[in-house]
């Protein structure tokens, strides 16, 4: 390993700890360190040149540049003048060997020496040759900084300004990553009490549907084949000929059979309808709550450097009594369609209160393709799709629109749309602020 001694300086006052440290910002300048790695050597080479002054003044600092196999460093040893009569004093203070620790990459104190020795790896640059170094060494002897308190008490003050400036920054941004993380949390929450809820309901209708399907094998299916079984025996002639008054009332028999069987296949398809069947479940919702859960749902969709996800605060509009989960279901069907067919822009997301009506009014609004006049009740007809570049890239079923519009009927609401072509469109969902529940059909 090959050392070159770049600066020696003494300690001999007070002065001189000034002088290091305006000596070592100096020096990691010129080797091309960065301002953040220029104010954490000069913090850490002046707190052990005060802690050495401590002890006793007679003491050095040098500044070398070492050559190793993993590339040069900055190596500055700093040692406390020696004791009384020659004595060596004592170690040197832990606080200024627990910065050393915490600013430098290396930090090597002696346990019964007052010496420390720091160590901090040059950034990536061009190799520091011995003609560059020369320079090095020129440059250095040719700016000798004058000790003066005054100038560097003011330099501390601009880098604690600086370095607060960037703390307050990285906090903000901190804050918002933990705004973001709480969106996404609770849009991940969300997602799994759906997920729950829906599983549930898949497991109860399941079971149902699998309690109906096995009542009628047994109780109806397997008679009614028996029935026809022994109505064909008969009518074959398996166990002797019939009379005509036999055939006939045989054929009636295997008539109804054939009937019920049949009225068991319609109850068959009528189960399987009424397993989707779809229910309401009116709760308080939040406006506040249910965007922070839609964009944690959706962030995945957006491509920010394409379009803006926007969500304007809900916090006018109180709490009101309907199904949370449908009216994020139709709501996020809108947000993905308006993601799905805006290019450039934003989509934003507003909630408002109409007093006079006492109804709730959701917006979702894009800047994307629009849509034409005579295309606006077309889209929400079944497997229904509008021809258009985007649509030929972006494949739907046609079929999330028509269902928006069942459930905000289920709702006691209603969808509107308002669109112009190039221009964008707004998709408009509009609620009771108390949900009521449909009247029962009389029989």
């Amino acid at each position: 390993m090959k050392t070159q001694r770049l600066l020696h300086l003494a300690l001999d006052n007070d002065q001189d700890v000034v002088l290091v440290r305006q000596r070592a910002r100096q020096v990691s300048q010129l080797l091309g360190f960065s301002q953040q790695d220029q104010v954490r050597i000069a913090t850490a080479v002046s707190e052990a040149a005060r802690a050495a002054c401590q002890l006793r003044f007679g003491g050095r600092a040098v500044f070398q540049l070492r050559d190793g196999g993993r590339g040069q460093q900055l190596e500055v040893t700093v040692v406390a003048g020696p004791g009384a009569g020659g004595a060596p004093p004592h170690a040197l203070p832990q606080d200024a060997v627990v910065t050393a620790h915490r600013l430098m990459d290396q930090c090597e104190a002696a346990a019964d020496a007052a010496w420390i020795t720091m160590c901090k790896a040059l950034p990536p640059q061009d190799y520091i040759d011995g003609a560059r170094l020369l320079d090095l060494g020129n440059q250095l002897a040719k700016d000798s900084p004058v000790a003066n308190t005054y100038l560097e008490v003011h330099l501390q003050n601009r880098e604690l300004a600086a370095t607060l400036a960037e703390l307050r920054e990285r906090q903000e941004d901190l804050l918002s990553l933990t705004r973001e993380l709480e969106d996404t949390n609770r849009g991940i929450v969300a997602l799994y009490a759906e997920i729950e809820d829906k599983a549930e309901r898949l497991r109860k209708a399941d079971e149902m549907k699998s309690r109906f399907l096995s009542n009628t094998s047994h109780e109806l299916r397997t008679p009614l084949s028996s029935i026809r079984a022994l109505a064909q025996l008969l009518l074959g002639r398996m166990d002797g000929d019939l009379t005509l008054e036999q055939e006939r009332q045989v054929k009636y028999i295997e008539t109804a059979a054939n009937d019920l069987s049949e009225l068991v296949n319609d109850l068959l398809d009528l189960a399987k309808i009424e397993a989707g069947k779809v229910e309401v479940f009116p709760a308080p919702v939040v406006v506040e709550n249910l965007f922070r859960a839609l964009k944690g749902m959706l962030r995945p969709l957006v491509d920010d450097n394409r379009v803006e996800l926007v969500f304007e605060s809900g916090d006018d509009v109180a709490p009101f009594d309907s199904d949370e989960g449908k009216i994020a279901q139709i709501l996020r069907n809108f947000i993905s369609n308006a993601l799905k067919f805006t290019e450039q822009g934003a989509v934003r997301v507003v909630a408002a209160e109409d007093a006079a009506s006492g109804e709730i009014r959701f917006q979702v609004v894009d800047t994307g393709i629009g849509i034409s006049p005579d295309n606006l009740q077309l889209i929400f007809e079944e497997f229904s799709q509008i021809e258009h570049p985007l649509q030929r890239r972006s494949k739907g079923t046609g079929l999330g629109l028509p269902l928006c519009r069942k459930l905000a009927d289920l709702l006691g609401g209603r969808v509107e749309v308002e669109s112009r072509v190039g221009q964008g469109s707004t998709f408009s969902l509009i609620l009771p602020r108390r949900f009521t529940p449909p009247a029962e059909p009389s029989n």
